[in-house]
């Protein structure tokens, strides 16, 4: 039996994903397919919004889940392709009169390794197994870059330094804000780069002012959390099945897809 799904996608996002398609299929001189482009297109839209299984959307279209998934890879490494450079993105952010951008962390959930692969993708700070992102979104909250994923053990701080996310910042002339997470980052305490607030403590209580800087900072990073809730309405990323290496592709394609329906 075969049922029908709405896809709430705009059109110029699956022409944009067919057109993708078709100029590779003439660049590597493969003019045909079981499926058209845009048939195609729409299959692993679908896989993409709804995660259903490989197997149920190829049964009913006629097709195997091995060539699904991967006509699936093939597009999503067409989408990542087009991702953002970190130092583009900035530099693009800079040219446009931005003057800072929004640095925020998230965890995408994955299934449970067993063995010795267990413990790396394990995340203390929420308990449960993941993949590290960091991403940047301007100051409407529009996701501009995401950065590759890194097991689930690894710290913001840590990963925001293994990008150099710093020194790309002041080599754009930009600040960031980001949350208490990202608290001690900065290299030069005295000139920070990026804004974090103040943290309180048993025997380090907040002043007034420090209290009020750090509402400030929490109301200028709201539109952070709009380009990411954009990002997780793909229920692919509910739960990962794949590589950090495929993870990274898929989410960086994700951004690019987020974007073209936000500026559709």
């Amino acid at each position: 039996m075969v049922y029908q799904s709405r896809l709430p996608l705009s059109t110029s996002t699956l022409t944009t994903c067919a057109d993708l398609l078709r100029a590779h299929l003439r660049k590597i001189r493969s003019p045909w397919r079981l499926l058209p482009p845009g048939k195609i297109a729409l299959i692993v839209l679908a896989y993409l919004r709804h995660d259903q299984r490989l197997a149920d959307l190829a049964g009913g279209n006629q097709i195997s889940a091995c060539t699904l998934r991967r006509w699936a890879n093939e597009l999503i490494d067409l989408l990542a392709a087009r991702a953002p450079r970190l130092d583009r993105a900035l530099k693009k952010i800079k040219a446009a009169g931005g003057a800072y951008v929004l640095l925020d962390g998230t965890l995408v959930r994955t299934t449970r390794r067993s063995g010795p692969d267990n413990r790396p993708n394990y995340n203390g700070k929420h308990k449960t197994h993941g993949l590290l992102f960091l991403a940047l979104t301007d100051e409407r909250g529009n996701l501009v870059w995401i950065s590759k994923a890194r097991r689930g053990a690894h710290s913001e701080i840590k990963a925001t330094r293994h990008d150099k996310i710093e020194r790309h910042l002041k080599s754009a002339d930009l600040g960031a804000l980001a949350d208490l997470g990202f608290l001690g980052v900065n290299h030069d305490s005295e000139d920070p780069i990026i804004i974090t607030g103040y943290k309180s403590s048993k025997n380090n209580k907040l002043t007034a002012g420090q209290k009020q800087a750090n509402q400030l900072i929490a109301a200028t990073r709201a539109p952070n959390e709009h380009g990411f809730a954009g990002l997780k309405s793909w229920r692919i990323l509910a739960r990962l099945r794949m590589s950090p290496a495929r993870a990274t592709k898929l989410l960086r394609a994700l951004l690019v897809l987020t974007n073209l329906e936000n500026h559709r």
